[in-house]
């Protein structure tokens, strides 16, 4: 299998792909490719339509876009078991992942992944209200699963590979949050596989322009 990312300092979508590979520990081949640049889109013509990342090729089975690639690893790889097994925590662990996948536009777009930064920035009010339906999410899960493992729903899921970029985000612009969901994001932030992503993201030396936002710290 071949997963394709973009820069590990600035692609929130490529890291849930590669977190649901490392963190199930499944075999792949990494091919990261230099975001915003023309040998970008050269090397995608071929493995996506959608000329974006993630995308991986598993065989003859090419998958694009983060949701859809947990998806497919949950069947063919992990027999369901990256979504909790009762059927009302699967339905809301869903629920929550697609709500971030298709939502939160505001806060990805004013609070870019930027994992070597530091930074202030002002914040518009559909952001300040995307930051707290999120602190709500992670507040609301960690009365129940704090102490059953930590995770949204007690063990790792793929509701935690679609939030681990938005922990990175609040630590790089240094958004506050109460203290249950503080729990969440120490969590999040303990974890060793995410603790290599973040390792080679602050090795990488690129700068993509457009997610540079807000000013130094």
């Amino acid at each position: 299998m071949q997963l394709y990312i973009g820069n590990k300092n600035y692609s929130s979508w490529s890291l849930r792909a590669w977190l649901m590979l490392e963190k199930n520990e499944i075999t792949f081949e990494e091919i990261k490719l230099p975001l915003d640049t023309p040998a970008f889109y050269e090397a995608l013509k071929d493995v996506t339509p959608s000329l974006k990342v993630p995308s991986i090729i598993d065989n003859d089975i090419h998958v694009w876009d983060s949701l859809a690639i947990c998806e497919y690893i949950n069947d063919v790889y992990l027999s369901g078991r990256a979504w909790p097994e009762s059927v009302s925590q699967k339905a809301k662990a869903r629920a929550v992942a697609s709500e971030m996948h298709s939502g939160f536009s505001a806060l990805r777009n004013e609070m870019p992944m930027n994992i070597r930064a530091k930074r202030s920035l002002t914040m518009s009010e559909a952001c300040k209200k995307d930051i707290a339906r999120v602190e709500q999410i992670w507040a609301e899960q960690m009365t129940q699963y704090a102490d059953a493992g930590g995770w949204l729903f007690g063990r790792w899921s793929i509701a935690d590979a679609m939030f681990a970029p938005v922990v990175m985000r609040f630590q790089t612009y240094g958004i506050a949050v109460s203290s249950q969901a503080s729990l969440y994001m120490d969590k999040v932030l303990s974890c060793p596989v995410l603790a290599k992503w973040i390792n080679e993201a602050l090795q990488e030396t690129e700068i993509v322009e457009i997610d540079e936002a807000g000013e130094d710290i």
